[in-house]
């Protein structure tokens, strides 16, 4: 009969051999095992992206952000040793799976849960639901950040925006999800207008700020003048939100 220690501190009975007891080396580990785990900074859900940006390009064999860059440019056949293999047709199933991770990829690889909660509000709009969900996903901070040409990639928007960089009306906003509503000004903050990373990315040539955003680059200001349609998006490959829409609806 021995003693050991419950959930909640309290000792209880057991039955058979004592336990072994634990070097100051093993304790020290399990108390700092425990403490990591009562944490509440350390048990919050994190959402980091800590994958190879480009491994999306090569699953779909498609250039999703226009890189120049991008391995897709030299290498047009899917990763690994079967990659150049001739492929079967792809079921129903498997091509509005495969809409779906192109359209949350080039967002900055958007969370599951949070994709599927703008596939709900994008079903509770009135009118077409895959013009919603574009909508939805144009209208996060992160990728107006990007749209404007304040940075060069949507991984870089959301960083940027996280780390505090921007403004929205006047008001420091450090959420990358935030949604902007028409007529919202955003700009840089003054103290980091003169980056690099800034001034590289106002001076890209591979791609312009669409037609409903207005960008002043000498302030580091934009505007979203309207909502816009997957036909006013700049996409440099074809995205199709209508099969995201069906996909969710199974």
């Amino acid at each position: 009969m021995g003693l050991r220690t419950g959930p909640l501190g309290v000792f209880t009975r057991t039955r058979g051999r004592d336990p072994p007891a634990l070097s100051s080396r093993a304790f020290a580990r399990e108390e700092e095992g425990a403490f990591l785990n009562l944490d509440p900074e350390r048990t919050r859900n994190m959402s980091k992206r800590i994958q190879a940006k480009h491994k999306l390009d090569r699953r779909m064999g498609q250039n999703i952000w226009g890189r120049p860059k991008s391995p897709v440019n030299r290498r047009e056949y899917g990763p690994g040793q079967h990659g150049q293999r001739r492929k079967g047709k792809m079921s129903d199933f498997g091509t509005q799976l495969r809409a779906k991770q192109k359209l949350k990829g080039y967002y900055g690889n958007i969370t599951e849960k949070q994709f599927r909660r703008y596939y709900a509000e994008a079903i509770r709009l009135r009118g077409d639901s895959g013009e919603n969900l574009v909508g939805l996903l144009e209208r996060r901070l992160d990728a107006v950040v990007y749209r404007a040409k304040f940075v060069a990639t949507p991984f870089a928007a959301r960083q940027f925006v996280n780390h505090g960089h921007v403004k929205v009306n006047g008001v420091r906003v450090n959420i990358p999800s935030y949604q902007v509503k028409a007529g919202d000004l955003i700009e840089v903050k003054e103290s980091s207008r003169q980056l690099e990373i800034v001034i590289v990315a106002t001076q890209l040539s591979e791609r312009d700020v669409p037609d409903y955003i207005e960008a002043d680059h000498a302030k580091m200001t934009a505007r979203v003048t309207r909502i816009p349609g997957l036909s006013e998006v700049p996409y440099p490959v074809q995205m199709e939100p209508n099969l995201v829409i069906e996909f969710y609806s199974r």
